[in-house]
């Protein structure tokens, strides 16, 4: 059987990475963007991550892999910026925000423990295309939170959401890497 935990560190390890080395880049100017800007860039990568599951041609060489590192490093920072807030100027040194990164991967990595200890690993039966539809549907919420100002009547929050779509965007790499 494999070890999930082993498995969904290895997938954050290499997000984690490239996360580092666009800190390296581009500094955290990431950090001046507000909430819905970070949900649309998600947004981006999820519909492409569709089309490339419907299309047969792509125009651009880039794969569904480098779009799910894409949706797990932008959740992160939506995270990090519902934690902190948004700023005018960038603010945090790669170790800041690396140390931010590891502590909400954490918390997210919990949340996935407590739910396959509930759901029994219901995901590895997922297809990556209905992982990739649930990322998608977290999104649409998200909006509809957004568009409510962050209130909600019954339902989880913002950042229970996110968390979903760095676990599902995580569970789908994992499929990825065994199709391989």
């Amino acid at each position: 059987m494999p070890d999930t935990s082993k498995q969904y560190d290895t997938v954050v390890n290499t997000c984690k990475s490239l996360f580092i080395k666009k800190m390296s880049d581009y500094g955290s100017a990431w950090r001046i963007l507000r909430l819905p800007s970070l949900t649309d860039q998600i947004f981006i990568k999820a519909q492409r991550i569709r089309g490339l599951q419907q299309n047969d041609v792509r125009k651009v060489d880039e794969g569904e892999l480098s779009e799910f590192i894409g949706i797990i490093n932008y959740s992160i920072m939506a995270l990090i910026q519902l934690e902190l807030g948004v700023v005018e100027q960038p603010d945090l040194s790669t170790e800041e925000a690396t140390e931010l990164y590891e502590k909400h991967i954490l918390v997210t990595k919990t949340l996935m423990e407590n739910k396959n200890h509930d759901y029994g690993e219901a995901w590895r039966d997922m297809r990556v295309s209905s992982l990739t539809d649930l990322i998608l549907q977290k999104l649409l919420r998200v909006k509809q939170i957004e568009d409510n100002e962050g209130k909600t009547l019954v339902s989880e929050g913002i950042d229970a959401n996110y968390q979903d779509m760095i676990n599902y965007a995580i569970f789908a790499m994992i499929h990825l890497g065994e199709d391989h």
